[in-house]
């Protein structure tokens, strides 16, 4: 069973920072697959919301909302994915999800699948 475990949540001040990141078990990576990270967030009545991609080759994309404030990278080794969010608003305040789509291609068919972790809490107040 592939579980996906957050930590690294909590509250801070407008301005600061924090690290999230998520660890996955029961799964090995492997060199003939591809594995793309990502982080959403949803916060109390919105909608939930792609923050940022960490794909193979070392591609990254974000949301305009956090294009310069966070970070996301990788260790394969150690399964784990991380954000890292600086300067901090309120807007920022959701349950943060890590997901992880993997996909494998053969010569006969393309498999896919798709895993999440419980989501983790950041608050941004004063």
């Amino acid at each position: 069973q592939v579980q996906l475990v957050e930590s690294g949540g909590g509250a801070v001040q407008p301005g600061g920072s924090l690290t999230l990141s998520c660890t996955a078990s029961g799964i090995i990576f492997r060199a003939n697959a591809e594995y793309t990270w990502n982080w959403y967030r949803q916060a109390l009545g919105r909608e939930r919301e792609l923050v940022a991609t960490s794909a193979d080759y070392g591609v990254t994309n974000y949301a305009t909302s956090v294009k310069g404030r966070f970070t996301i990278s990788r260790d394969s080794a150690k399964n784990t994915v991380y954000l890292q969010m600086n300067s901090l608003i309120p807007e920022d305040t959701a349950v943060y999800l890590c997901n992880l789509e993997t996909k494998l291609s053969t010569i006969e068919r393309q498999y896919k699948y798709d895993y999440w972790g419980q989501g983790t809490q950041v608050t941004v107040s004063l």
